[in-house]
């Protein structure tokens, strides 16, 4: 029988430490809280305080220090800087021993903790979960920490799909809840509803009253910084999508479209504009008001028509972008005569007046001018009123009638779903080999060129479906407004003028043809 020599091991496994070796092992805490609420942050100095004590109370400990992230989630490590610190301390020979109070404190993401742990050991680094009683160079510590990794990452899973199911459940009871700190003209409220600050109110309606006298959205940003007027979020500088995201929210007037967004990832917390993927809810008069439910809707019909017109303007003029040369076709523009002197004068004229070889023959306008024409037009409106107001419902009818369209994208989804179809069956051919390579890129090639045209066709539809509920909202306030022009004569307004001109077009022979949003013609002469 063969003789058998037991040799001891003299070094530690991971460190590589010798075995007798009385040197002490540097150790480090490790304490997170996931709120900053008054009782988690009791909780974090706790934390801080025990492991100081903990760590220091071992008389073969040497204390490294507590590395603390505050108010961070732990699903995963990337924006964790306290952690993310002490790893690199430990992988840079500064730490030998990690204590932490459980797995859920260390990560909630099965991969990154695993990960993180095995490159700590590569280095000879060890981790120890106190509540699980773990140490990662234990023999069973990897198998026990996989266990109680996955099933902290599952109860992370757990606690994000019930706060989305009470986020919903209060989307379906029409609860709304807003950003406060960043949000323009609204405070909590005592009843933790919204409520209106007078001061920020009026910036609100400032902003869309700028936006009504012809201001373009770059120029209201522009202006705001220039007045010093802070944003939302404190900031010094306006930006346009600030400026677009206070005119188009539906808050403003009183209603809340609720789940505008959504979260397809709970490790990492991406989010997803609702694209139809989940449901919405829309409130209607949620809450007070800061813009008067017509304003909003002729703001919003403004911009569409600006960015179908791609106007891109500066100008504070309420007739900007509205006045054309009927000889050419471009804009009127605003000039100012001698600027220097008492005969200081503003006109509007054609802007391509000399920029041809042939020079545009239409009058200028002064802004009285442009009034006066403007309330003439209005004046022939309201003599017929009760006809135009007939042709108006007629035309609404028309407008509300979406049969062809729905039709049609009823047959459109129809061909989209045969389409997915023989796409699967195809996939599932070359698969098990019923066709050739160069046969199966053919087919697919023709299929995915059929899919996007059909879902060009829809987004068409689609389009046509917007363009006509916005005509009909404009044509809702051109009705209010028509109607309310109860007697004459009536003032000129700005919010008149946008409410009722689509366009106006200037003769050579002094012929000023108004185009009303309904589609009504009415001819004036200077």
């Amino acid at each position: 029988m063969a003789n058998v020599k037991y040799i001891p091991a003299t070094k530690l496994r991971h460190s590589g430490a010798p075995i007798e070796s009385k040197a002490k092992r540097r150790v480090a805490g490790y304490a997170r809280v996931s709120t900053d609420s008054d009782e988690q942050l009791t909780s974090y100095e706790a934390q801080v305080d025990y492991y100081t004590r903990y760590i220091r109370s071992n008389p073969d400990w040497e204390f490294v220090g507590v590395y603390t992230d505050e108010g961070i989630s732990a699903l995963n490590t990337r924006h964790r800087e306290g952690f993310n610190r002490m790893i690199a301390d430990a992988l840079d020979g500064k730490i030998d021993l990690i204590v932490t109070k459980s797995v859920s404190r260390f990560a909630r993401n099965t991969v990154d903790s695993l990960t993180t742990i095995r490159k700590l050991k590569d280095y000879g680094v060890e981790v120890f979960f106190e509540k699980e009683n773990i140490w990662t160079f234990d023999g069973k510590g990897e198998l026990l920490l996989t266990i109680m990794s996955s099933l902290a990452q599952e109860e992370s899973r757990s606690i994000s799909d019930n706060i989305t199911w009470g986020q919903r459940k209060r989307f379906a009871d029409g609860k709304v809840n807003m950003p406060f700190s960043s949000f323009l003209g609204y405070k909590r409220g005592e009843d933790g509803k919204p409520e209106i600050v007078p001061e920020e109110a009026e910036l609100v309606r400032l902003i869309y009253k700028l936006f009504m006298s012809g201001k373009t959205i770059n120029g209201i940003a522009t202006y705001l910084t220039r007045q010093g007027i802070p944003t939302p979020r404190k900031k010094t500088r306006w930006r346009e999508a600030t400026v677009e995201s206070i005119l188009t929210n539906e808050r403003y007037k009183g209603d809340a479209l609720l789940q505008k967004q959504f979260t397809v990832d709970f490790l990492n917390k991406k989010m997803k504009n609702n694209e139809g993927e989940v449901p919405q809810y829309y409130v209607t008069d949620s809450h007070p008001a800061i813009i008067d439910r017509t304003e909003w809707e002729l703001v919003q019909a403004e911009m569409a028509r600006r960015k179908e017109k791609g106007n891109h303007q500066n100008s504070l003029n309420v007739f900007s972008s509205k006045i054309y040369c009927g000889e050419c076709g471009s804009y009127y523009g605003s000039k100012v005569w001698h600027s220097t002197d008492k005969y200081r004068r503003v006109i509007w004229r054609c802007n391509g007046k000399y920029e041809r070889q042939t020079r545009c023959s239409t009058p200028h306008l002064t802004d009285d001018e442009i009034k006066r024409l403007f309330l003439s037009a209005v004046s022939k409106l309201h003599d017929e009123r009760e006809t135009l107001l007939e042709d108006c419902r007629f035309m609404r009818e028309v407008l509300s009638d979406t049969t062809e369209l729905e039709a049609e994208r009823s047959r459109l989804m129809e061909e989209l779903t045969a389409v997915g179809l023989l796409t699967e069956k195809l996939f599932e051919d070359n698969a098990t080999g019923k066709m050739n390579t160069k046969e199966f890129e053919a087919r697919h090639a023709s299929y995915v060129e059929r899919y996007n045209d059909l879902q060009e066709k829809l987004s068409a539809i689609k389009n046509s479906e917007e363009r006509k509920h916005q005509q009909i909202k404009v044509l809702d306030r051109f009705i209010e407004d028509i109607r309310g022009m109860k007697a004459l004569p009536i003032d000129f307004s700005d919010r008149l003028w946008n409410a009722l001109v689509e366009k106006v077009t200037i003769y050579t022979d002094g012929r000023a043809e108004f185009l009303f949003k309904n589609g009504t013609t009415v001819t004036e002469r200077l």
